[in-house]
This record gives structure tokens, C-alpha cells and sequence, in this order.
């Protein structure tokens, strides 16, 4: 199967975050034994989904890593104008979900493997594809922690996130949180005999002003956009009608942190605040969503080098989006994000990768693979 018909069959899975993914996986699975590769399926807790851990070449030996993640956004926009599970080809254009968000990257990594079948490999080419990365790269850190049962510590992992194949050296951090507050119920006009869980949350959401506020003042990174690490509210529910005292009120909140600073330190402040409700009579409910270490390879690294070379672009020094390169850096391997398709059609209706990212992907991955013999 060439690329565009690897894409074709990945697409076709609606591999949707925090659903099972044990069709998508199979498949990969199924298809790379029968090019010859050693595969791993990584069962994660759930139960339901799996990373899966593949290689080619000498295992003994140090070698570079390939990840992507199989799972996708939801695609329930009115706006797409066909089947976004359905791969439809437009000239240059092939839209679906996950097209550039990144099935064209673990299409291109799987169009490698026959390639590479018949040829003596020095060093081994792993592909690492994980499950519910959309939702802050919770299958990733079960694949990591296996990792050195499974090959030597890689010198390298290329994360294949849509970058127009430019190397990316950095990334900001991320934590997010879910707040629940429970009071109690009651009429309007009695409030004396209930406790508001909105009045109770908005003492929280002054914390998260001042965290913000604080944030803007710095430390900074010139690298990124903004320059500074940053909190924000993303979700606030509570109530059923005005003339209720809610019982229960919620927000969601994220922090994005610039390297050297950790994102679930800069949350808490806010946990405490949090916390200090109980004094008051309310019940508490704080849950960390997801979490990920920034990422910081430096300009004069080896990978950074190789990235250079394979891709034919200068790397750029940071973005402010976040990938799983963090956990791996995190891991001890270096890390750096290169791969085909862009960023700002990801997450839209009528995603779409080109024909000539594709085949430009291609072309520097057989150039990785060349070096690797």
C-alpha cells in the first residue's frame, strides 16, 4: 500500500479520543508484522486501548523513535461537507479527520516499513503511536514507563505533529484541572438556610485573576507566543434557575507553563484556594485532568542536527501549542517535532493534508532511514 491508501485505511477508523481503539491499533498491528516488524501491544488501563511499540533493526542497539498518536478529535462540525471518516480526494487536497492531525505522519511511518524490510539496518527505527493524546497525552506516559523493556534508550524521538515539516525545538507545559464545589440547595428568599456553590467557586475565580495577573509580569521566554506562562478558565457551570441557590458549581482550567517552570506548581495557589472552602462549610472536589512537561532541545543538539538534515529547514525555536515530545524528553531521550501537514487546519471542519506534504514527509524519512544504515 503506498501513503496516500495508508491514509486512506487510517482515516476510515473514527478513532475518536477517550473511545476505544482497538480496531485502529489491530490493524496497524497486523499490517507492520507482515512487513517484518517486531510489534508490541501496550494494553493501557482503561482496558478498552492500546499504544503500540514497533521496530525494525537491531533492538540491541540505539535507535530513533517515530510517534505520532492514533486517536483524533471529535468531528461533529455541521460545517464539514462530507464524510469526515471517509477519506475524499480533491486534486492536491485529501480531506478527513486527522488528516494533518496526524494520520498523514503515521501514514508516512508505516509506508517506510516495507522499504526498509530487505534493508541492514545499523541502528533500529521504533514507531511509537499512542492513544488519547487530545485529551493532555494520557496513553503516552504507559508506553514510556515500559520502555526499557522493550528496546536500549533511543537517542531520538521525532513526534510527526503538523509543523510543515519544520522542526520545532520547544514547547510550553500544560496542566489542567477540574474544580467541583458542592453546597446545599434552598429557596431564593432563604438563603441563610443554604450555601451558594457559585458564591463559593467565584472566591476561587478570584485566585485565578491574580495567578493570571501575576503570570503576565513574567519570568519570559522570548520563544514563545506569549512570552510568558499563562492561566485560564475555560469551562464555568452551576445553577438550575434564579430563584434556586445552586448546590453545585464547576470550573475547568488549564495552565500553559514556558520551560523551567512547572505547570502544576503554578497551579497551587489555586488548589488552595480551592481547599480553603471546606472552612466554610463547602465540599471540594479537585481533579488534575492531564499534565505534560515543556519541551527544550537545545539549537546545537545531535537531533536537532539530524532534523536540520532530513528535512532541509532550519528549526524553529519554540511554538505554544503542546505535544507528547515533553514526556519523552522527560524520559531521557531527545525530543523535537517535525512532521507534514499544519497546525491551523487542525481541529476544523474539512481537515486536510496535501498530496506533496505527504510525499515530502516520505522523502525525509527515507533520509532518517538511510542514516540509520
Amino acid at each position: 500500500m503506498d501513503c496516500v491508501a495508508l491514509l486512506e485505511k487510517l482515516v476510515g477508523f473514527p478513532s475518536v479520543v477517550g473511545t476505544p481503539n482497538h480496531a485502529i491499533a489491530g490493524w496497524i498491528a497486523d499490517y507492520a508484522r507482515a512487513q517484518g516488524a517486531a510489534v508490541h501491544t501496550l494494553p493501557g488501563p482503561e482496558g478498552d486501548r492500546a499504544n503500540l511499540f514497533i521496530t525494525l533493526g537491531p533492538v540491541e542497539e540505539r535507535g530513533y523513535v517515530l510517534s505520532g498518536h492514533m486517536d483524533v478529535v471529535r468531528a461533529d462540525e455541521p460545517e464539514w461537507t462530507s464524510n469526515p471518516f471517509a477519506l475524499r480526494a480533491d486534486g492536491e487536497r485529501l480531506y478527513g479527520r486527522g488528516t494533518s492531525d496526524m494520520k498523514g505522519f503515521l501514514a508516512a511511518s508505516l509506508a517506510l516499513l516495507p522499504k526498509l524490510a530487505g534493508r541492514r539496518l545499523k541502528r533500529p527505527l521504533h514507531l511509537a503511536f499512542s492513544y488519547d493524546e487530545e485529551a493532555g497525552c494520557r496513553g503516552v506516559p504507559h508506553l514510556l514507563a515500559q520502555l526499557p523493556a522493550l528496546c536500549q534508550m533511543p537517542l531520538g524521538a521525532i513526534i510527526g505533529e503538523p509543523s510543515g515539516l519544520q522542526p520545532i525545538l520547544a514547547h510550553k507545559g500544560k496542566a489542567a484541572a477540574r474544580l467541583t464545589v458542592i453546597g446545599r440547595s434552598g429557596h431564593s428568599s432563604r438563603p441563610d438556610l443554604a450555601l451558594n456553590a457559585i458564591h463559593g467557586i467565584s472566591r476561587v475565580l478570584s485566585t485565578c485573576l491574580s495567578v493570571s495577573a501575576a503570570l503576565e509580569e513574567g519570568p519570559f521566554d522570548a520563544s514563545f507566543a506569549p512570552a510568558c506562562s499563562t492561566l485560564q478558565v475555560g469551562v464555568i457551570s452551576g445553577g438550575q434557575a434564579v430563584n434556586i441557590i445552586p448546590a453545585e458549581a464547576r470550573i475547568e482550567l488549564e495552565v500553559r507553563a514556558i520551560a523551567g517552570q512547572s505547570p502544576r506548581q503554578l497551579l497551587e495557589p489555586v488548589e488552595r484556594a480551592a481547599q480553603a472552602l471546606t472552612a466554610a462549610g463547602y465540599g471540594v472536589e479537585w481533579q488534575l485532568v492531564s499534565e505534560y512537561p515543556a519541551l527544550a532541545l537545545p539549537a546545537g543538539s545531535a537531533l536537532a542536527g539530524l532534523a536540520r538534515e532530513i528535512s532541509g529547514q532550519e528549526p524553529l525555536a519554540a511554538v505554544s501549542y503542546g505535544t507528547e515530545a515533553g514526556l519523552y524528553q522527560q524520559a531521557g531521550m531527545e525530543a523535537i517535532i517535525c512532521g507534514p501537514g499544519d497546525i491551523a487546519r487542525a481541529h476544523k471542519p474539512d481537515e486536510f493534508i496535501a498530496r506533496r506534504e505527504l510525499a515530502v514527509c516520505e522523502t525525509m524519512l527515507e533520509r532518517l532511514a538511510a542514516h540509520l544504515s
